[in-house]
């Protein structure tokens, strides 16, 4: 994603004067401890190393479970524009089964304010606006969050180096991501960032309680253009109540030419 879609972990023009602009945030290097500095400096090269993707597309099957392991399948599609001087657009559309075939969603990510989002519902007929107040809510019944479809942007979060570790045979760096919204559902997330790729591969989500809610497991990378690494099976596991998502990829395609036009509220209604 840099979204749910293209996760990154994403940053902008950054290091300006010796300040850093986290959100609403102006932290001067010199307050960070090393820690907290190195944190952000692994974040840093995460984004680094998938700058510059354009745009992208792919096929997205979601299989949800309940905690008795009772599967509902959907289908969808996704598109997603990176933006230069802002989070990214993505727009995803389900194609099955009956009952959500049409639904879109619009997500405009923004580095420095709340999210703009919104979702076609073809049975009303409208488009349902998301308030930033309900971001934390289930994006159509899955154990993903609103604010976990969203681009990741470094902005959103402060951050700390909590140690090395060996996950499934490679060396990660575990660092530990705190959002600056309020709003948020989150209190904290643990990542594990592989040391020679930079590429996630588990986040821990904590809730407003500090209580362990969900683990996301990236895997199946591939390599795109040479460059753009990306997990084709997402698992997010919802500690709490034995229920689980997951995401598998197909098809990836980059350089599809998209523009500012493919991505509007108004056109929400007759995406194909």
């Amino acid at each position: 994603m840099k979204t749910l879609l293209n996760y990154k972990l994403t940053l902008s023009t950054l290091v300006s004067a010796g300040a850093l602009i986290l959100g609403s945030q102006t932290v001067l290097a010199a307050d960070l401890s090393e820690a907290e500095q190195k944190g952000l400096d692994i974040a840093i090269e995460a984004d680094k190393r998938d700058l510059g993707f354009a745009d992208n597309s792919t096929k997205m099957t979601m299989v949800l479970r309940n905690k008795y392991g009772e599967e509902s399948v959907r289908r969808m599609r996704s598109k997603t524009l990176e933006q230069d001087n802002d989070g990214d657009k993505a727009l995803i559309i389900f194609d099955n089964p009956r009952d959500v075939k049409g639904t879109a969603f619009l997500s405009f990510t923004h580095k420095a304010s709340s999210d703009d989002q919104w979702l076609y519902l073809p049975a009303l007929k409208r488009v349902k606006r998301i308030s930033s107040s309900n971001k934390s809510g289930p994006f159509m019944g899955s154990e993903f969050a609103f604010e976990d479809i969203s681009s990741q942007e470094v902005e959103k979060y402060t951050y700390k180096y909590l140690r090395n570790e060996t996950l499934d045979g490679r060396d990660h760096f575990v660092i530990e991501r705190d959002p600056v919204d309020p709003k948020s559902g989150y209190s904290v997330q643990n990542v594990w960032i592989d040391t020679q790729e930079y590429r996630a591969f588990k986040i821990d989500f904590y809730d407003r309680k500090s209580d362990l809610l969900k683990t996301l497991t990236l895997s199946n990378y591939n390599q795109y253009e040479n460059k753009f690494w990306r997990a084709d099976n997402w698992m997010m596991i919802n500690h709490q109540t034995g229920k689980s998502t997951e995401l598998n990829y197909q098809g990836w395609k980059f350089s599809n030419g998209f523009r500012e036009k493919d991505f509007t509220k108004n056109s929400l209604a007759r995406a194909k």
